[in-house]
């Protein structure tokens, strides 16, 4: 039992108690003490808490009669729902409901979003956060990095205008603004946009980019440099940058050391080292001289071959305006590398080393007696397939070639710039002025884009029109033509026999008949594009039939054909 002496001791002995029990309550109501603040209007509850968990001191202060700030510090952690708010102090305004945090801000939005700053206000009624200086957002795929960011915890969307960074991985992205989307981890980039990564430097106005996925969407401009020095000019597409999987759209252009590439549509496959181009696409090649056109394009970066679809035209740049256009079905490119031939190249590589002696070399000599188209020929290796890695081209069916001066059409076509040998199969035709060339098979090769010779190995015939009626023509086994200035200058034709027709004419250019004879070899000799003279050599058999008594059955040679409705008249016929 405590005695009391006096009325004194016992007021002071019930203070101590009364205050005893305030501190008790006091430390009970800092553990568990909850502020209640409004839901926003979209939400189903009809209040809102904010729990304070922990600090190691809280403090009532009255601003005025309608504002009381509760001052909480040390160690502080509030909590909302799911979401935890920790920091080094903080107030909040129970009028107004908003929350200030100071130094060390930490929001934890259920374990999956974490953001850090030095000082977080917190709009509870509409639940959102703005914060500053130092500000990092992790969703576990990216960090975020800005000085600035309002975040919606609601819409978990935020957003910052004062510059920002994304780390994702090893890809960096900056931005003057941005917004990022929590729920989808996207994140939209405006205003000088840069990505770095490995492999790609990226420079953009705007991009959106997904942290979870590591893809990069294109809205606008884009300059896009890959480590291999290779650029990409695009305005929409997106990239799977884990991946290696691109798509772009609008004319997308892209350049690398030697080629440029540009269609409506394009898609890329890292992994495989193939594209496809669709849509007006077009590859050009600066360093060789070639283009090719076609609405499909695919490609493939590894053997570094292609293959055009849908109305493709190949172009080899001559001099000036003298281009020569190739059309087909499809169109096919590839590199020819030592030791690796398909059945194809080895059957051309054997045909030639057939041939590489011509006929006529057999009959006039290397000297000034022979013609001086003979005199001006290659060497007769140029016919030969090197070892070496040179880049061919196939063409497959309704082959067409025009050329200002030279028309051909074929069903196949391969053509090597190891020697620049148009190889034609399958019922080819040279068209050149007034004159058609026609045979089994025929090479047409060529030196710096011009036509130098055009071999038929078997059935070849020569038709020149003279009228509607009238047609010089000479045919046999094997046929040389061989041009000047892109003219047909000197043919030579060898066979068993050899046969023509020719239509000979005076000095006023009157026809003076119609001459039929057959030998070993026969040379023709032209002077803008008719026939000036022709030479008949060993074992020669003919007659001359005057002009009234020509008979029917003897006016074309076997195998006659005029073939004009096959030739493209004009460039515009070569794309339709």
């Amino acid at each position: 039992m405590i005695i009391f002496k006096n009325s004194n001791a016992l007021i002071l002995y019930f203070r101590y108690l009364i205050l005893f029990f305030l501190l008790i309550f006091s430390v009970n109501l800092l553990a568990q003490q909850a502020v209640v603040l409004s839901a926003p209007d979209n939400s189903n509850d009809t209040i809102r808490v904010i729990e304070i968990i922990r600090a190691e001191r809280l403090r009532e202060k009255q601003i005025d009669s309608s504002v009381s700030l509760q001052i909480i510090a040390g160690d502080v952690q509030l909590q909302e729902g799911l979401t935890k708010f920790n920091c080094d102090s903080a107030t909040i305004n129970k009028a107004t409901n908003v929350v200030e945090a100071f130094g060390n801000v930490h929001i934890n939005q259920h374990d999956s979003i974490h953001t850090y700053s030095q000082y977080l206000k917190y709009v509870g009624k509409d639940r959102i956060a703005f914060l500053k200086k130092n500000v990092k957002l992790s969703d576990g795929k990216g960090v975020l990095f800005t000085q600035e960011l309002e975040f919606d915890m609601n819409t978990n969307i935020g957003r910052f205008k004062n510059g920002g960074k994304v780390v994702n991985g090893s890809t960096v992205l900056t931005s003057d603004d941005g917004t990022y989307f929590a729920d989808t981890r996207d994140v939209f980039f405006k205003h000088h946009v840069h990505l770095k990564d490995p492999k790609y430097d990226i420079v953009t106005d705007s991009l959106r980019y997904n942290t979870a996925l590591q893809q990069a969407e294109f809205i606008a401009d884009t300059h896009i440099k890959t480590n291999d020095g290779a650029e990409i000019f695009t305005q929409s597409g997106n990239y799977d940058l884990k991946n290696g999987k691109a798509y772009f759209g609008s004319r997308t252009i892209f350049k690398d050391s030697t080629r440029t590439y540009v269609s409506d549509n394009s898609a890329y496959d890292e992994s495989s080292g193939t594209a496809q181009l669709e849509g007006n696409a077009v590859i050009k090649d600066s360093v060789n001289g070639y283009t090719i056109l076609g609405n499909q394009i695919f490609l493939n970066k590894k053997n570094n071959s292609f293959l055009a679809t849908r109305k493709p035209v190949l172009i080899f740049k001559g001099e000036g305006e003298d281009s020569t256009y190739v059309a087909a079905d499809t169109l096919y490119s590839g590199i020819k590398v030592m030791g690796e031939e398909n059945s194809l190249v080895t059957y051309i590589t054997d045909t030639v080393k057939e041939v590489t002696v011509f006929a006529e070399d057999k009959i006039v000599p290397n000297d000034s007696t022979r013609p001086k188209a003979l005199q001006s020929m290659p060497d007769k290796k140029s016919g030969t397939l090197k070892d070496s890695t040179t880049r061919f081209f196939q063409a497959f069916h309704h082959v067409r070639i025009f050329n200002d001066s030279l028309q051909a059409v074929c069903d196949s076509l391969y053509y090597s710039f190891s020697d620049s040998v148009f190889r034609m199969f399958q019922e080819p035709v040279i068209f050149s002025r007034e004159s058609e060339i026609i045979g089994d098979t025929m090479y047409l090769f060529t030196k710096n884009k011009k036509p130098q010779r055009a071999y038929v190995f078997e059935r070849g015939i020569i038709v020149n029109k003279l009228n509607e009626k009238m047609y010089n023509q000479i045919g046999g086994k094997t046929l040389n033509c061989y041009f000047k200035e892109n003219e047909i200058d000197y043919i030579r034709v060898k066979g068993l026999p050899s046969e023509s027709i020719f239509y000979p004419q005076d000095e006023d250019s009157a026809f003076t008949g119609m001459n039929r004879s057959s030998c070993d070899v026969i040379d023709i000799y032209f002077s803008e594009q008719t026939i000036q003279k022709v030479k008949y050599i060993n074992e020669v058999n003919g007659i001359l039939y005057p002009m009234n008594q020509i008979p029917s059955d003897q006016k074309l040679l076997k195998g006659f054909l005029w073939l004009d409705q096959r030739r493209p008249k004009t460039k515009i016929e070569i794309f339709e």
